[in-house]
């Protein structure tokens, strides 16, 4: 009886270890399985959390680069006339302020771009500017020497330096700048002014010059065909406006290289003058040569696209606008706030293009006015810009900049070297 109930105890006893341990074994599988699951949600919700949160961020900083340019637009307010021709300068503001920039190895403006990112495409304008609706109008120092030996009609530039040079304002951010007095032919100030830059859209103040030495007729017509738009796309340069198979005068092109700094319309002209392009930069290499610049400056395209050999410095770029002011028909084109493109069966308005940097920077102080002007951007040079101004005298300067930090930064930093060299009106 005994062994019976000893047994029966056994076999209960025998029976609870099996529970706990079949409860064990549950548990812990429970257990496994919770864990699997709690790595399978962070393999799934870690992306989809920091997904989120950059989302988060993207529409954040959206909102204030948005209120920023609504900002700045308020702080820099576009006078603009009653008139029709300006029924599109809204609209081209708002393109030209979605942020241009980065052009990759291609040139954009916009600023550039490799066209200015930005504005090259290129802000208030007077009445004088509307007229008919068509145009108007230093880490290191250079060493005092003659940078070339004489200055003849379309020759050769002398620029000297000025025995009482002064070093470039700390206002100033471009890492590379100039400043040359044309009533005395020196440099009054300069930055790396010799530093190799890539001159980027600033390239179409030499594809202008050369090209008007070799026109005669501006009203000559070329046609647009699809590898110059191609050409512009693929590169993602800025552009004129110009359609495939239209057909536009050479004065187009001549403004539509200049203020919305057209690849179209450069490589329109290059092509209308030498037959292709390749052709025409051999022309602006051997100007460079006349010019005295061919060992500091060389060309590889007439838009201003990077390319390693495609270079050049403050200095040259200075003494490049210095030779295209000189010429009418550049001076005229680089002077320019708007300018309205001719009637085609594409454009039966024409197309109306402005000069940003003459139009954002003419209501700002510079002790003077700037007369001319022409931008540039690609990712290797940042934004940069050449201008002509004249003091209240009439005095005339030259100032090249490159390696600022964005379009309006340039800008400034162009007021800022005329505020400083320039005399204030009385």
């Amino acid at each position: 009886m005994q062994e019976e109930f000893e047994m029966e105890i056994d076999a209960q006893e025998e029976m609870e270890r099996r529970r706990r341990s079949a409860q064990r074994r549950a548990q812990m599988k429970r257990e496994k399985e919770r864990y699997l699951l709690r790595m399978k949600l962070l393999q799934i919700g870690v992306p989809v959390v920091l997904a989120c949160i950059l989302a988060v961020v993207f529409v954040i900083k959206g909102v204030t680069d948005r209120k920023s340019k609504e900002e700045n637009l308020q702080s820099f307010p576009v006078t603009v006339q009653a008139s029709d021709a300006y029924k599109n300068i809204d609209s081209e503001l708002s393109m030209l302020m979605e942020d241009d920039p980065a052009a990759g190895q291609g040139e954009k403006e916009g600023v550039n771009g490799a066209n200015d990112p930005a504005y090259n495409g290129s802000d208030a304008t007077s009445q004088e500017a509307l007229g008919d609706g068509t145009n108007e109008g230093e880490q290191s120092s250079v060493q005092s020497q003659q940078i070339s030996s004489e200055r003849t009609s379309g020759g050769v530039y002398t620029v000297t330096e000025s025995d009482s040079m002064q070093p470039v304002s700390k206002e100033v951010v471009s890492s590379a700048a100039i400043l040359i007095d044309r009533s005395s032919e020196q440099i009054i100030s300069q930055r790396d002014a010799r530093a190799r830059i890539s001159p980027a859209s600033m390239t179409k103040i030499l594809t202008v010059l050369v090209a008007a030495e070799h026109v005669t007729d501006l009203d000559d017509t070329f046609t647009i065909t699809r590898d110059i738009t191609d050409y512009g796309y693929v590169n993602d340069c800025s552009s004129a406006g110009f359609l495939e198979d239209e057909t536009v005068t050479i004065r187009d092109l001549f403004y539509g290289t200049i203020l919305p700094s057209g690849a179209d319309a450069a490589v329109g002209l290059a092509t209308y003058v030498a037959g292709s392009q390749e052709a025409f930069v051999e022309m602006m290499n051997e100007k460079l040569s006349q010019m005295g610049l061919a060992s500091t400056t060389h060309m590889t395209n007439c838009v201003g696209i990077y390319d390693e050999q495609h270079y050049s410095t403050a200095l040259d770029m200075a003494l490049i606008l210095e030779a295209a002011v000189d010429d009418p028909l550049c001076r005229e084109v680089l002077s320019a706030h708007t300018y309205t493109t001719s009637v085609t069966e594409q454009h039966p308005e024409g197309i109306i293009i402005s000069n940003w940097f003459l139009r954002r920077i003419e209501d700002k102080d510079t002790h003077g006015e700037v007369v001319g002007a022409k931008t540039g951007y690609v990712v290797q040079s940042g934004s940069c810009a050449a201008s002509y101004a004249e003091d209240k005298d009439g005095n005339g300067y030259i100032c090249v900049t490159a390696g600022s930090t964005s379009s309006w930064r340039c800008i400034y930093d162009h007021v800022a070297l005329y505020q400083q060299f320039l005399q204030a009106s009385s």
